[in-house]
């Protein structure tokens, strides 16, 4: 167990993650992904196994507050969401696109 990768390690804390967060129709799953590049986050519906909508920026904090204003726009059509931070621990820019979402009013 010891001496894993760090994609390992969040692959590992993403399988923990998963196992209780599921996303439906009425209240779908927002993902995150991160690269060396870009910022990508979405909605997922588990249920029908579709992802609703998908948004992709650049990985910078102006371009990801840009998206989240633009990402929660689409959400204003459900009550409420479950956030899914995919194994990424929550600081930095997951912290930033999350609490942009609250303050554009999306029930996280």
């Amino acid at each position: 167990m010891a001496n894993l990768t760090k994609k390992e390690r969040r692959i590992r804390r993403k399988a923990h993650i998963r196992k209780n967060i599921h996303g439906t129709s009425e209240k779908p799953r927002v993902f995150v992904f991160k690269s060396n590049r870009y910022f990508y986050a979405g909605l997922a519906d588990d249920d029908k196994s579709v992802v609703i909508k998908s948004f992709m920026s650049k990985k910078n904090e102006k371009d990801i507050l840009e998206m989240a204003k633009k990402f929660a726009q689409e959400a204003k059509k459900f009550d409420s969401l479950v956030f899914d931070r995919s194994g990424y621990k929550y600081h930095g820019l997951i912290q930033k696109f999350v609490e942009e979402l609250r303050k554009e009013g999306i029930k996280i």
